[in-house]
């Protein structure tokens, strides 16, 4: 393969770490200032207040240092013991990694088995709970959008079944890739612990991660008894109501999380969800388009936040993709686990607009033809006529 020497901007197409708007690469560069200090104090409870609308909560949101895998273990070892069972469902690589480590930390873990083509099973939930009559589930845990597969679970119909069975346990949701893209719900929805991270829809580095936490969380708290110090709550939570945090905080990033929530509430909520079905939708139709199979199966649970990609047998979506950042500078998501060499992710969330993603389709187009791919032009025009129609007002 002959490199080519880039040229322009680079596409960075990944379904995370997303594309940083400008004005919070400036924001980030401002001054440090002293985190025991009075503008410290201001900027925090500004940001405690402002970050609650986009999870959907009046409650507390917990901000961490730290990636998405750590707001992950803060959400387990603040509301549960060891031995205690939950409930987890295999949705894809991400809620597969988030079951080990419920394991690796004294967990017992039910499994449900799954396709990584479809998200997690309501129907299922409500029989596990079901024939749990002595309560032993004490948490359910459900990654919302699994970025690993582009497969958005229904996490209000999982809260229904939960209800339906009048089972006490839990209901832990992870957030990172849909968070600011997707409507979410925490408090609607009975969501007890939300996780989430800065890098995706937040349009931040990574970095930041977070909990939402609901008042029957912070009840288990205060009887979990899995190790906990950094991420305990508690501190916290405690140093949040004075105006100031329990560790060294990442005083820049939050110059720039300040900034992000600005962007999200300039646009607009709503204005952001229905631009990020949008474009799933113009994505979805090029993939077709170019007579290739999305991965996800049940359009109920389509990601509006990435589209994977299946290639045909005979082809590595790896050299597909090696091929389109070679000629193109694009740079597109890899098949992660059992999907290695089988798919590629197209990212279409966070800071982007049409003409952005008609580039990216194109470039993917041009690269799939290049692979030997008989994909036609068909693939590009079905997006632009998706692309073309007038955006639905709020």
């Amino acid at each position: 393969m002959t490199t080519t020497i880039p040229t322009g901007r680079h596409f960075l197409q990944i379904p995370g770490p997303t594309n940083v708007p400008d004005s919070v690469l400036r924001a980030m560069a401002a001054p440090t200032i002293d985190h025991r200090g009075p503008a410290f104090s201001d900027l925090l409870a500004e940001l405690l207040h402002d970050i609650k609308p986009v999870f959907g909560t009046a409650g507390p949101v917990v901000i961490y240092p730290a990636s998405g895998t750590g707001a992950w273990e803060a959400a387990l070892v603040n509301t549960l013991s060891p031995g205690d069972r939950v409930l987890c469902f295999e949705t894809g690589h991400f809620a597969t990694l988030w079951q080990e480590m419920a394991t690796r930390l004294g967990l017992v873990v039910e499994f449900v088995p799954g396709d990584w083509r479809h998200g997690a099973s309501p129907e299922a939930a409500a029989e596990r709970l079901a024939a749990d009559t002595e309560h032993r589930i004490k948490a359910v845990c459900v990654v919302h959008n699994e970025t690993s597969t582009g497969v958005t679970s229904r996490i209000a119909d999982i809260r229904r079944a939960i209800d339906a069975t009048g089972h006490p346990a839990l209901y832990l949701v992870d957030t990172i890739s849909s968070l600011g893209s997707l409507d979410y719900r925490h408090d609607e929805w009975g969501v007890d612990v939300t996780v989430s991270g800065s890098q995706k829809g937040l349009m931040l580095p990574p970095g930041l991660s977070f909990n939402a936490v609901s008042d029957k969380a912070l009840a288990a708290a205060e009887t979990a008894r899995l190790p906990r110090s950094y991420w305990d709550w508690t501190p916290i939570l405690g140093a949040n109501a004075t105006g100031f945090t329990s560790y060294t905080p990442a005083t820049n990033m939050l110059y720039g999380l300040r900034e992000a929530l600005r962007i999200l509430y300039a646009e607009g909520l709503e204005n952001v969800y229905a631009r990020h079905a949008r474009h799933a939708e113009a994505t979805r139709a090029a993939v077709r388009g170019w007579g290739l199979e999305v991965l996800c199966k049940d359009e109920r649970e389509y990601s509006g936040v990435l589209t994977a990609v299946v290639v045909p047998d005979g082809h590595d979506a790896d050299r597909i993709r090696d091929l389109i950042l070679d000629r193109y500078d694009m740079s597109l998501g890899a098949g992660l686990g059992r999907l290695a060499g089988r798919v590629f992710r197209i990212g279409h969330l966070g800071h982007t607009n049409d003409l952005t993603l008609a580039g990216t389709l194109a470039g993917v187009q041009m690269g799939l033809r290049a692979s030997g791919l008989d994909v036609g032009t068909e693939g590009i025009n079905a997006a632009l006529d998706v692309l073309g129609r007038p955006a639905a007002p709020a």
